[in-house]
This record gives C-alpha cells, sequence and structure tokens, in this order.
C-alpha cells in the first residue's frame, strides 16, 4: 500500500529531477506552485537574486469569499489568474514554469492555464 509520505517522497525527488535543469532569472523568473489537500500556492522567483517577487494563494484575503473551498480547480484558476495579474504589475510577463514534481492534471493545470490566460507566456 502506498502512503501519503511515499506519495510525497517521490513527488519531491521528481521535483528535485526537474529543478536540475529550470532556473528562474531575472528575465525570465521561475513560477512555481505547491499544492496540499486544502489550498494552492503560486510564488514568482528568480533565482538568482534569491528573492520572491510575487505570491498568491488561496489564503489571500483579495480572493476572500470567491474561494470556498481552496483545494478545488476553481481556486486554482482564480490563483493563477491572481499571480500573472500582480506578476504583471511588477514587469513580469515571461516566466518559466515549474511543476513542482506534480502531474500536469487538473489543479495544476487549471492554474497554468489561468495564468497563461491572463497574460504570463511560458
Amino acid at each position: 500500500m502506498i502512503t501519503k509520505s511515499d506519495k510525497n517522497a517521490s513527488r519531491l525527488k521528481r521535483h528535485l529531477r526537474v529543478r536540475k535543469k529550470i532556473e528562474g532569472t531575472t528575465l525570465r523568473p521561475r513560477l512555481n506552485i505547491f499544492r496540499s489537500s486544502k489550498h494552492m500556492y503560486a510564488q514568482i522567483i528568480d533565482d538568482i537574486k534569491g528573492v520572491t517577487i510575487v505570491a498568491a494563494s488561496t489564503l489571500d484575503k483579495t480572493l476572500g469569499e470567491a474561494v470556498t473551498n481552496g483545494g478545488n480547480i476553481d481556486a486554482a484558476r482564480q490563483v493563477g489568474a491572481l499571480i500573472a495579474q500582480r506578476a504583471k504589475e511588477q514587469g513580469v510577463v515571461k516566466v518559466v514554469f515549474d511543476r513542482g514534481g506534480y502531474l500536469y492534471h487538473g489543479r495544476v493545470q487549471a492554474l497554468a492555464d489561468a495564468a497563461r490566460e491572463a497574460g504570463l507566456e511560458f
């Protein structure tokens, strides 16, 4: 039987394998996501400077009542749109997508598609 810790350990191994190849620069920062059972988190990170440029999550006050359940596809779409809006305010248009070891499916795909529709290029 596969436990949650086994699944997360496998995800972390995939994430490290992907992170060997992907690096966020000043011109193309990295859009990183984290998915928990109850919430979605997204950050745009400049790895060269070691700083987070913008962040968004289902816990943001700006989403407020729009997110009743942070662990579903609709919430992921709203986080994707919010991170893209905040990135454009900071002058970031092109990013490198880091799916964090998760499969590109469901909430991860919804967040990415919403960010693309809101104007981010990756």
